[in-house]
């Protein structure tokens, strides 16, 4: 008996060696796992590994960035819900994962109500209409003249099923009544080699993953789906320009943890993420990628949430969209 009670005394003294971390005073001990559901070399992965870095030297400890693509992001969605909440595995969580999923697929490995708790939003992603600059259209109207001429002979592609980027689309589909197939990679980084190699004459890009090709000539953005200009491409019109009035589509990202976190952990992280978007570095990083900070807490997080889980389900639901 005196033999356990000493073992029992020495793990809590331990700082979480043997009972894990139980508060936020010892926390992070070790280095953190950064789940990122899209391939290396996309926006998603850049995003995480500038404020990955940040927040490594916030926090004393590795920040490991652990790309685990596929499955409309639900193969890296799973394997954080199961993991354990200890405040050591983060993961980027996007509208696609969160809300866009539970409406197109009938059967999901996790459930993002009950698994995941946010921590904060990080970043909104505009999204961009690209071609290779050698497929010969100038310009939206163009594009949409070739795929009506051809209906089903173009494809496109995105970084992955039932993301913002194949959902912007669609809705771009429905407007301009074209028919245009969709290839879906795994990761944008794949996606933008093949356009800019001519497999594909076009994609939907978000600017984190399409600025450097764009800048350098090997990709071309005819427009945007955002509601205004971008800055950092004021030479870009917007669709609703174009007359798309009612196609506003982009996406954002926050990072949640598995639901049984400790609040007093989730609390720290979310003091730490925001500490770390509005850093200049990061600060940096994101104008260079084109993408707009959105540092929040928990709550605001859960408000946006709360919000687009009231539009997109239906939508996808009401145009019959499916991955099943």
């Amino acid at each position: 008996m005196r033999n356990r009670r000493f073992i029992l005394t020495a793990c809590a003294m331990l700082a979480g060696t043997c009972l894990g971390p139980a508060s936020a005073e010892n926390y992070p001990s070790k280095p953190i796992r950064w789940v990122v559901a899209y391939a290396a070399g996309g926006g998603s992965d850049a995003l995480a590994r500038a404020v990955g870095t940040q927040l490594s030297t916030q926090l004393g400890q590795p920040v490991l960035v652990d790309n685990r693509p596929g499955g409309a992001t639900a193969i890296a969605a799973e394997n954080v819900a199961k993991s354990p909440g200890d405040g050591y595995t983060v993961f980027t969580a996007d509208n696609g994962t969160l809300i866009f999923n539970t409406a197109l697929f009938t059967k999901l490995p996790y459930d993002p109500k009950k698994d995941f708790v946010p921590v904060g939003l990080m970043a909104r992603f505009p999204l961009l209409l690209a071609v290779n600059p050698g497929a010969g259209y100038a310009d939206v109207k163009a594009l949409i003249e070739a795929a009506k001429a051809s209906p089903g002979k173009l494809s496109y592609a995105t970084p992955g099923i039932g993301g913002p980027h194949h959902l912007a689309m669609e809705m771009l589909k429905e407007r301009a009544r074209i028919d245009v197939v969709h290839v879906a990679y795994r990761g944008a980084a794949p996606a933008i080699q093949d356009v800019v190699g001519g497999q594909l004459p076009l994609m939907v890009v978000d600017t984190a993953a399409g600025m450097q090709m764009i800048k350098a000539g090997k990709l071309k953005a005819l427009a945007t789906f955002s509601k205004t200009r971008l800055g950092a491409m004021p030479d870009v019109p917007t669709l609703m320009e174009l007359g798309y009035t009612d196609i506003e589509a982009f996406a954002w990202q926050g990072l949640v943890v598995p639901s049984s976190t400790p609040k007093d952990v989730v609390a720290r992280l979310s003091t730490e993420l925001q500490k770390a978007i509005r850093s200049a570095p990061v600060q940096a990083q994101f104008d260079a990628m084109g993408l707009e900070p959105t540092p929040s807490d928990a709550a605001a997080m859960h408000r946006l949430w709360a919000q687009d889980d009231q539009y997109w389900p239906r939508l996808i639901r009401e145009r019959g969209i499916s991955l099943d």
